[in-house]
């Protein structure tokens, strides 16, 4: 009864209200439609048909291997959906190491200075997922990486696999660079993971328990505590700060029989320590560390380690001496990956130190490979290999020579391609290309005047003498990652329409603007809360002012709301309670 009831509503529904009863056909006559064409398109061609949806609908996939500076960077700047991005890498975290050499004294913990990189991509609005295995080849003609799980499944050891892309960012960094000394590898620590900082501590804090204990002679007590720093570059330096003013602050109070046996040295290959900052902060450095009581070797280059002593080599004089110590940390450089050397050779850039990119990070040769970071260097095209072409492009009328006007209407796509232009000018103080000229032909130039392409080659003969290497730091692949990202974000648009400079070589505009490295300047921690700063415009400040700078900028630099806050909290526990001395 109840089942009459509904009908006889349905159908009073459908009679009272006709444009109901049409739409229900033509419903039902286009759903049958539809039905039959895909029952005849699969009877067709079903396959053909699947793969053609998938191609015009499949998102581009991108692999980026490495979750550091350069990578974390690069996945916390891309957003545009039409990516899929698969993560690689054997750590499933970013590590903000410029406070690593922190970690191993205790001034901050070790998880206060990771963030899970699961953490970063559940956050972002694109499709990303993360995969802890380690590449182990690259493949760039059928765009494949091999990889291998870090992970033991089942115990039947670790997986191998092979993942396809369509672009790869490679951003997997550099191992430790040992010089192929002898004992470097089997007797120092080094201290370029989170996990490196860990094992110093851990040893600093055995070396003092072993020296407390009563069978030992002075000898070997003064053995145990000489703690060795090879390497006298920012981190070196950091570090043997730090390990100062953890034994001058902490341990004397908890060591009181072997305190006045600590020695730190720091060994330095070249004359002068922090090679890389202004003259006024080396000094200050290695005079504050001799007041310390830090032995500051200079000229001495390390020709071998044993178990126990370590041998130096006087680079002036030749000499080679021997001293025991208990601890040796090795900070000195950084050196190639296998994997990356590997595939060098695979795409004819074994003879480099580094992988080649141009000037938009693309690997030289692999139009669809990225790579930043420190496994990279940016190969900056010479000036001299396009003269001739730059010269025809600014010559307009076809005259054979060129004016100052003529050459100043292109001068801002030459500085943005060519960036030693600008450099050079600005290290000559030059202000423009005028001033240029007239180095080369003498005073009197205007803009009238007309230069052939033998002079126009003399006048810009000496600008790519200035041309540098990026260094090999956190703030160049932060940069990097930044800059790739919103190229990857605006793609598509840029293949319509190119905002690059003029393409000298060829004809319209290259498609996004070259990479510049925008250098924001560089701390230095001296222990004693006194850090040097060399800040854009050589501006140099050195004393406590620096340390609080240093403490806002790298509380800021943290890579989320998370670190920021166990940073600061860190930082103020050890005000109040000092550092933590226990072994865990």
């Amino acid at each position: 009864m109840q089942r009459v009831t509904v009908i006889e509503r349905f159908s009073k529904t459908f009679r009272d209200n006709p444009s109901l009863s049409k739409l229900l056909i033509v419903f039902t006559v286009s759903g049958g439609g539809l039905v039959a064409y895909s029952e005849a398109a699969k009877s067709y061609d079903n396959s053909n048909a699947g793969e053609l949806v998938e191609a015009n609908n499949r998102k581009k996939k991108v692999v980026v291997l490495g979750t550091g500076w350069a990578g974390a960077s690069f996945l916390k700047n891309l957003k545009d959906p039409s990516y899929d991005v698969q993560v690689i890498s054997p750590r499933n975290y970013f590590a903000f190491t410029p406070l690593l050499p922190s970690v191993t004294c205790g001034t901050v913990e070790s998880r206060s200075v990771v963030e899970p990189i699961r953490n970063i991509i559940r956050k972002k609005h694109i499709n990303a997922y993360y995969c802890e295995a380690e590449c182990i080849k690259i493949d760039p003609e059928n765009k494949k990486v091999y990889c291998r799980s870090n992970l033991s499944i089942n115990g039947n050891g670790k997986e191998e696999f092979s993942v396809d892309y369509d672009y790869l960012v490679i951003a997997t960094g550099a191992r430790v660079n040992t010089f192929n000394i002898p004992g470097v590898e089997e007797h120092t620590y080094f201290l370029k993971e989170v996990e490196d900082a860990q094992k110093i501590r851990r040893t600093v804090i055995d070396c003092f328990e072993k020296a407390s204990l009563p069978t030992l002679s002075d000898e070997e007590r003064k053995r145990l505590l000489h703690f060795v720093i090879v390497g006298g570059g920012p981190t070196g330096v950091e570090f043997a700060a730090q390990l100062h003013d953890f034994v001058n602050e902490d341990i004397v109070r908890l060591y009181p029989k072997v305190k006045d046996l600590v020695k730190i040295t720091l060994l330095e290959a070249t004359d002068h320590i922090l090679n890389m900052f202004d003259k006024r902060i080396t000094a200050f450095a290695e005079e504050k560390f001799h007041r310390d009581g830090i032995d500051v070797k200079t000229g001495s280059m390390v020709v071998k380690v044993g178990e126990k002593e370590i041998s130096t080599k006087d680079v002036k004089r030749g000499e080679i001496t021997s001293m025991p110590y208990g601890m040796a940390v090795w900070s000195t450089g950084i050196g190639t990956l296998p994997v990356i050397m590997e595939f060098m050779k695979h795409i004819g850039q074994g003879n480099r130190r580094v992988l080649a990119t141009d000037e938009w990070l693309r690997v030289e040769g692999q139009d669809n490979v990225y790579a930043l970071g420190d496994c990279a260097t940016i190969n900056q095209r010479k000036v001299m290999e396009d003269i001739a072409a730059i010269f025809y492009k600014a010559d307009k009328d076809n005259s054979g020579t060129l004016t100052v006007k003529e050459f100043q209407e292109v001068l801002k796509d030459i500085c943005e391609r060519y960036p030693q232009v600008e450099l050079y000018l600005k290290n000559k103080k030059m202000s423009n290309l005028v001033d240029l000229l007239k180095e080369s032909k003498g005073d009197g130039v205007k803009e009238s005047v007309e230069v052939d392409i033998e002079e126009f080659k003399s006048a810009l003969s000496q600008v790519d003498t200035d041309m540098k290497n990026l260094p090999a730091t956190a703030q160049v692949a932060s940069q990097q990652g930044v800059y790739l990202a919103k190229c990857f974000n605006r793609m598509e648009e840029c293949e319509k329409n190119p905002e690059g400079p003029l393409r000298f070589r060829g004809e319209g505009r290259h498609r996004f603007h070259p990479f510049r490295y925008r250098h924001l300047g560089q701390f230095a921690p001296l222990g004693g809360e006194q850090t040097a700063a060399q800040l854009p415009g050589d501006w140099v400040s050195i004393g406590h002012s620096s340390q609080w700078l240093w403490y806002s900028v790298y509380a800021s630099k943290q890579v989320s709301w998370r670190t920021r806050a166990l940073v600061v909290s860190d930082w103020v526990r050890r005000f109040i309670f000092g550092r933590d001395s226990s072994q865990i």
